[in-house]
C-alpha cells in the first residue's frame, strides 16, 4: 500500500479505503489508485485483514537470549526490516537464558495481541507457554528447533559450516584439531560438536579428537587450551563454537602465549583487524532473521500447515588465522 500511495501521491489510508471499497475517495482518485494497483501487481493481504477484524495488533514479537550479543542484534535487524515492509512493528525482548523469563515474555506478548512470534528457544522441549502460543499465532523457532512443537524452524547449516572450518584447517596441513563449544545444554553447541567430530573422522585426521563443551570461564578455557597444546602430540588448530567462545579463546591465546590456528563460528566486530585476522564461519544472521519473518507472514497468509524447517547456508570467510604456525624453536632458528 505504501508503494501505491507514493506513486499516486495519496496516503496509505486513502489506498486502504479504495482496496476495502470504503467511501470518502473521489472517483478520479479511486481510478488512479486502482490502475496503479494493477500496474504494481498489488494483492490484498487477506490474512492481515482477518487479523484486523479479530482485534489483533499489527505487531510481531521476538524473544532472544540477549539482544546485546551482536549475533542476536543482527537477527533482530533482519526481522525488523521484513516486518516494517509489511507495515508491522517489532517488539523485542531478552530472556537472559531463563525458561521462567521466556514463559513470562511469551505470555506478555500474547497479551499484547501480537500477530506472530519469533523465538530463539531456551530448551529443546517446549514450555506450556510456548505450546499455548502455537495455538494462537504463527510461531517460528529461530536458530534452534523445539521437538514436538507445532511450529516452523529457521536454522543455520551447522553441519556444512563446521565441515568448511575443518576442511580449511586440514588444507593448511593441520592434523591435530580441537573444538571448544558453548554450554552443553544448548542445541547449537551440541550440533556443532557432533559436526566437528564427523568432519574430522571423515577426513581421516590422525587425532585424537579433542572436543569439549562448556560452560566455560576465561580461566577454565585457558587451562584447557594449555593442556591440549602440551605433550608429544599437541593440538595445532582450534575451532570455536560461537563468538563468545572465540573471544575467550583469543584472550587465552594472548595471555598464555599460545600459537594456534583458529576458525571461529560466527563473525564478530574487529575480527578483520586483530593479528592475525580471524577466519570465521559466517552465518548471515540478518538473512536468518529475514527468513524467519517471511515465514511468519507466509503462515498468516496461508493458514495452518505441516511445520517446516528452513536451513540457511553458511559461508567461510578466510582471513589468515587458519595457517599452520611453525613451533617457536623452528621460528627462532629461521631468524638466524
Amino acid at each position: 500500500m505504501a508503494d501505491v500511495g507514493a506513486r499516486c501521491g495519496v496516503s496509505i489510508k486513502t489506498v486502504s479505503r479504495v482496496v476495502n471499497g470504503e467511501a470518502g475517495v473521489s472517483t478520479k482518485t479511486a481510478l488512479r489508485i486502482q490502475q496503479m494497483i494493477v500496474e504494481l501487481g498489488f494483492q490484498r493481504h487477506e490474512g492481515a485483514s482477518l487479523l484486523r477484524s479479530s482485534g489483533r495488533s499489527e505487531t510481531v514479537g521476538l524473544i532472544v537470549e540477549d539482544l546485546a550479543n551482536p549475533f542476536y542484534s543482527q537477527l533482530a535487524a533482519g526481522i525488523e526490516r521484513e516486518v516494517r515492509l509489511r507495515q508491522h512493528l517489532l517488539v523485542s525482548a531478552s530472556s537472559e537464558r531463563s525458561s521462567e523469563d521466556e514463559s513470562q515474555l511469551i505470555e506478555a506478548l500474547l497479551a499484547r495481541r501480537v500477530t506472530g512470534l519469533i523465538i530463539v528457544p531456551i530448551g529443546a522441549e517446549p514450555t506450556d507457554a510456548l505450546r499455548a502460543a502455537c495455538l494462537e499465532v504463527p510461531v517460528v523457532c529461530l536458530d534452534r528447533p523445539v521437538s514436538g512443537l507445532d511450529a516452523d524452524a529457521v536454522l543455520s547449516d551447522n553441519q556444512g559450516g563446521m565441515r568448511s572450518a575443518v576442511e580449511h584447517l586440514a588444507a593448511h596441513r593441520h592434523e591435530r584439531l580441537a573444538f571448544l563449544g558453548d554450554d552443553a545444554s544448548i542445541w547449537t553447541a551440541q550440533r556443532r560438536a557432533a559436526a566437528f567430530r564427523e568432519a574430522v573422522a571423515s577426513l581421516g585426521l590422525p587425532g585424537p579428537i579433542h572436543c569439549e563443551l562448556g560452560p566455560w570461564t576465561d580461566s577454565s578455557l585457558a587451562d584447557r587450551l594449555v593442556g591440549w597444546t602440551r605433550g608429544r602430540l599437541p593440538v595445532t588448530a582450534l575451532v570455536t563454537g560461537n563468538n563468545r567462545v572465540t573471544l575467550s579463546a583469543l584472550r587465552a591465546m594472548q595471555d598464555r602465549d599460545l600459537d594456534l590456528g583458529l576458525v571461529g563460528y560466527d563473525d564478530f566486530d574487529l575480527s578483520d583487524v586483530v593479528s592475525p585476522p580471524v577466519t570465521v564461519v559466517h552465518q548471515d544472521p540478518v538473512g536468518l532473521g529475514e527468513r524467519a519473518a517471511q515465514q511468519v507472514f507466509s503462515r498468516l497468509s496461508s493458514g495452518r500447515a505441516t511445520p517446516m524447517t528452513v536451513v540457511v547456508p553458511t559461508r567461510l570467510v578466510v582471513r589468515g588465522s587458519g595457517r599452520l604456525i611453525a613451533p617457536k624453536g623452528l621460528r627462532a632458528q629461521a631468524t638466524h
